[in-house]
């Protein structure tokens, strides 16, 4: 692996800071108003940590807590013939037998994942067969293992009006998991990155659950959506506690990634999203409906900022997805959920000065092509935000190299090392585990968050970052 640059590290633990944990011990609760810069120093030898150090009481939360799973299988058998390509019946996929590939899809994970929702309290990751990404356990919160992702200001959606946090937990099956231990060893103390050690194997399936903290009747979509029970510091409506407390989410999206390059043979995978529908007949695992999939950026279609877009051959969208759901997708209508923000509220163009709002500027696909061992391009199509966002003019060539179709072990930098299409592995555990490390950097760092955090507080009423 290629040593790397600490000025790339601080970086790489801005954008962590700006899309990661608000809040760690209860010894370092911000004040209200105090902007935390320290939150990102790892522990020493904390690859393996659970769960942060602030913990309910017995009284608050009389269960068992959130165990990572880390033991990475050190060899697996080949996935042959899987059920989702069978589903496509040997037509390349389309808008014809996609929801046929991703309700296979869900049926396959089902099994092992069902017992999370009928029975949360007695799921473990370990016990079901699935495994968790090491070096970020100093952010995640204590009950459900989540830490907080993407979140929406309020009016993002017609019928949000306050600012919502999503929290997200990741689960690698064993056949992705076998990558994260070519990554990270047995000891999670070296990164492994050289013989395309981060290259997954085909028919890995990468699973991502996220949670809104804005529930039912504040959120009115989110009616009879099954909750769960997390302990962070996020004040809400519901529960405006200050501090630690035991919180509600609800469920609501669902991403089930797979590398397939039979049925994406330019990318390497299937990306597919579903989203809670109040509406849907049944329990709540058929409530999670398809809202699309994609299996690459479609480079050839040049969107406009604004519908109606042109036909996309490289996405899908379900008409029937509920309204919400469709008020979040990207750039000309590509893939991407509630959860995963890629609607900015305000952007800047960096070369003519022209304000956007409501601007839809990445994907799925287009927001994980930047994964490499050094962040040296930002997750969204500009350079790294200052005080302002500022992107490329949408539709230029600039703007374009986020929306190209590389295979997952093309760097999306010339002299990188391509991660595969893995952002959480390059864009937190890699930081995390790197904030651990001896450094000079972090005076450099801490100015950095500061003045990013002046802006999003000058911008947002809320307490937590978007």
């Amino acid at each position: 692996m290629k040593k790397i640059p600490l000025l790339l590290t601080a970086f790489v633990l801005l954008l962590l800071m700006v899309f990661g944990s608000y809040s760690c011990g209860d010894k370092n609760k911000p004040k209200d108003g105090e902007i935390k810069t320290d939150l990102l120093v790892a522990e020493p030898n904390g690859a393996f940590l659970d769960h942060r150090d602030s913990v309910p009481t017995k009284q608050q939360y009389n269960g068992p807590l959130f165990v990572l799973s880390h033991d990475y299988p050190t060899s697996v058998p080949p996935v042959v013939n899987p059920s989702w390509q069978k589903a496509l019946n040997g037509q390349p996929i389309s808008a014809a037998n996609v929801f046929a590939y991703m309700d296979s899809l869900k049926s396959y994970i089902a099994p092992k994942l069902l017992p999370f929702f009928s029975n949360n309290k007695q799921w473990t990751s370990a016990k079901y067969g699935w495994f968790n990404e090491p070096w970020v356990g100093a952010q995640r919160e204590a009950i459900l293992g989540t830490y907080l992702g993407n979140g929406n200001p309020a009016n993002m959606f017609k019928s949000l009006k306050v600012d919502e946090a999503g929290y997200v937990l990741v689960l690698y099956d064993s056949t992705a998991a076998y990558t994260v231990g070519q990554i990270w060893g047995k000891t999670g103390q070296k990164v492994n990155l050289v013989n395309d050690a981060a290259q997954f194997k085909e028919g890995s399936v990468i699973v991502k659950l996220a949670f809104s903290n804005i529930n039912y009747p504040d959120w009115p979509v989110m009616k009879n959506a099954q909750t769960y029970s997390i302990y962070d510091t996020i004040a809400t409506k519901e529960n405006p506690k200050r501090g630690y407390q035991v919180r509600k989410v609800s469920f609501f999206q669902m991403d089930v990634i797979v590398k397939d390059s039979k049925t994406a043979p330019k990318t390497g995978w299937v990306y597919s999203t579903f989203v809670y529908d109040m509406n849907a007949p049944g329990t709540p695992w058929a409530k999670m409906v398809p809202l699309g999939a994609m299996w690459g950026n479609d480079p050839g279609v040049n969107s406009p900022i604004q519908p109606p877009y042109p036909k996309l051959y490289e996405t899908v969208i379900n008409p029937q997805a509920p309204a919400y759901s469709k008020e979040t997708l990207g750039w000309g209508g590509r893939l991407s959920g509630p959860n995963d923000g890629a609607v900015a509220q305000v952007a800047v163009d960096i070369n003519t000065g022209k304000k956007y709002t409501n601007l839809a500027l990445s994907s799925c696909m287009s927001c994980h092509s930047p994964a490499q061992d050094t962040f040296k391009s930002f997750l969204l199509p500009g350079p790294f935000p200052d005080s302002i966002l500022y992107v490329y003019t949408p539709g230029s060539p600039e703007w374009n190299l986020w929306f190209r179709d590389n295979d997952g072990d093309a760097p999306f930098n010339s002299g990188q090392v391509a991660m595969d299409y893995d952002m959480v592995m390059a864009f937190k555990s890699i930081p995390a585990y790197l904030a651990a490390q001896p450094s000079g950097q972090h005076k450099l760092l801490k100015k950095n968050l500061l003045a990013v955090g002046k802006y999003r507080h000058r911008n947002s009423n809320s307490r937590f970052w978007h």
